[in-house]
């Protein structure tokens, strides 16, 4: 699955920020987790604080500078400084954004003002966000507008982006508001389980340990609703921000996890296979649900080798939603 966010598209503002994140939803490989180096602070320079930005926090600002804007490291500016808590390693935050090619001075794409949800961001290396994204939230506090340029390697490096119109020279600029922090963990009233689903214990994190039933997994796809939220309503096709753990029924045995791998993850409902889309879609932020996946809306019949599931595999999830858009 890809995250930016998101799963934001390549296409889409999203895409600018996450590119592609792989996980076991995803019908690509599985990956393993992998160290994150600590985040630094990035620090402004006088190329960045040239962008002029004027507007109120929630509307799209109005942004000015003279082309070509040419940093030699990603600088970062912050042109208002919010009062809210401090942007940390291993966070999840909600961003809005408006993005330009700091070259030619075109419009890329802008997203999260509004009513429109924000994007999220996990702060943290090794995401599948441009790093100039990360260094631009990084460091932060909420309520914070920052004016971010990145030079080519720290954003599309020397393929840049035919899609976004952004070539392998090209610097851009991003605007970003830090609007709010993603919680980590399911936030919803607890509800009474359900018979026949896996058995769900939570560590003091939330990290959640996954009990299989002795017994045959059912024919068809299942969903149990074991803390239900009182947020947004997750949309066909939407996007969402989870953490996640994925078992296979027969073994127990965990294939993938969010939990311990830098944070939530974010994906298109559409882009994933079909039974976790279809578990998700309807249910509610703050909301965690176990999701049992039959084979033919899983894998299917040729499994997924490297996660080590087979063609007659059912899966289970269990999924803390904490946000869509």
């Amino acid at each position: 699955m890809r995250t930016l966010p998101t799963f934001l598209t390549m296409t889409a503002v999203a895409a600018l920020a996450l590119t592609g994140c792989a996980a076991s939803p995803d019908t690509a490989a599985t990956p393993s987790a992998t160290a994150a180096a600590a985040l630094e602070c990035t620090d402004p320079g006088s190329t960045s604080d040239a962008v002029t930005v004027a507007g109120d926090a929630g509307v799209e600002p109005t942004v000015t500078f003279d082309t070509p804007l040419a940093a030699k490291a990603t600088e970062r500016t912050v042109v208002t400084e919010g009062s809210g808590d401090a942007v940390e390693e291993g966070d999840s935050v909600s961003i809005s954004y408006a993005a330009y090619n700091a070259t030619t001075g075109a419009k890329l794409s802008s997203a999260g003002y509004g009513e429109e949800a924000g994007l999220t961001v996990n702060v943290v290396n090794n995401q599948s966000v441009i790093p100039g994204i990360l260094k631009g939230v990084a460091c932060s506090n909420v309520g914070d507008r920052v004016a971010v340029v990145i030079p080519p390697a720290d954003g599309f490096g020397d393929a840049g982006n035919t899609d976004l119109g952004v070539a392998a020279t090209d610097q851009m600029l991003f605007v970003i508001d830090i609007k709010d922090k993603v919680p980590t963990r399911a936030t919803g009233t607890d509800q009474e389980p359900q018979d026949g689903f896996p058995t769900v214990e939570l560590a003091d994190d939330g990290a959640p340990t996954v009990t299989v039933p002795k017994t045959d997994p059912p024919a068809d796809l299942g969903v149990e609703v074991l803390k239900k939220g009182d947020g947004a309503t997750v949309a066909d096709g939407g996007t969402v921000t989870v953490q996640y753990t994925g078992v296979i029924w027969g073994t127990g045995k965990v294939f993938d996890q969010s939990w311990g791998k830098g944070g939530p993850t974010s994906f298109s409902t559409s882009e994933v296979i079909p039974g976790f889309g279809q578990g998700l879609v309807g249910q509610t932020v703050g909301s965690q649900v176990v999701i049992v996946i039959p084979p033919a809306q899983g894998y299917g019949d040729t499994g997924n080798d490297q996660a080590g599931i087979s063609g007659t595999d059912t899966l289970v999830f269990v999924v803390d939603i904490l946000a869509t858009a």
